[in-house]
């Protein structure tokens, strides 16, 4: 099956200044976020990624990730998907962290965020959990689209935020989304998943350095094909070679 790979845009004003960014208007890339989107791009390209889609959230700063990596990548067309946008954190959106932090809503967002849904303001609320369903329905629908129409060794890039990819990393993990801050996943980070019949791969995660070649799909030689054949979407056990 496919490789998906999750990256989050890069810094933001908003995530330099100590901002819960969500949907407030005017939030883009600062120099260090804009360089370390085309940093994510350059490396792909240098591995040889052969990425079939590139998909972004509709929000601007994630679109000017993806066109950064596209620049670097070469003839891929960026399209948008409403699933991978941000939580709509609705009042909370715009205000300052150490201020919300003080809200008794915080300690719900840590510990139980399945039960949270952020507060109507000017700004639309949601809830942690529509949040996460729609962002990890969206990836399976892109994957399925990607293997159908490039095969199951094909390789694509979807830009979001935070808290969207770690909920598609909690679920990928098979933890509750209750567990999903136990994930980190820094600005222009890049984490990897597999989908398979049997199980989702977590492959990598919140990988902001190095060589990516690693993760390029290989074309297994005759012999590891044919005894792969029935077993291809299993674990190895005791761990495999790498």
């Amino acid at each position: 099956m496919p490789i998906v790979l999750l990256v989050r845009h890069g810094r933001t004003t908003a995530n330099a200044t100590g901002i819960l960014a969500g949907w407030a208007p005017g939030i883009g890339l600062d120099e260090v976020g804009a360089a370390a989107a085309t940093e994510v791009g350059r490396r792909l390209a240098e591995a040889g990624m052969p990425v079939a889609r590139l998909v972004s959230s509709p929000l601007p700063r994630c679109l000017a990730t993806a066109e950064a990596i596209r620049q670097e990548l070469g003839p891929v067309e960026v399209t948008t998907h409403d699933g991978l946008a941000e939580c709509r954190y609705g009042s909370w959106s715009g205000q300052p962290l150490a201020e919300l932090a003080k809200d008794p809503l915080w300690k719900v967002v840590q510990e139980q965020p399945s039960a949270v849904r952020f507060p109507d303001g000017e700004l639309p609320g949601e809830s942690m959990a529509s949040m996460a369903a729609r962002a990890i329905a969206a990836i399976r629908e892109v994957d399925a689209e990607v293997a159908h129409a490039h095969g199951e060794s094909a390789v694509w890039v979807a830009v979001s935020h935070g808290d969207v990819i770690k909920a598609i990393l909690a679920d990928a993990a098979g933890c509750h989304l209750d567990a999903f801050q136990r994930f980190v996943v820094d600005p222009a980070s890049l984490s990897a998943v597999r989908y398979t019949p049997a199980r989702p791969y977590v492959l990598r995660v919140n990988d902001t350095g190095g060589n990516l070649a690693s993760l390029v799909p290989k074309a297994p030689d005759a012999t590891a094909e044919a005894d792969a054949a029935t077993t291809s979407h299993d674990a190895v056990v005791g761990g495999g070679a790498g």
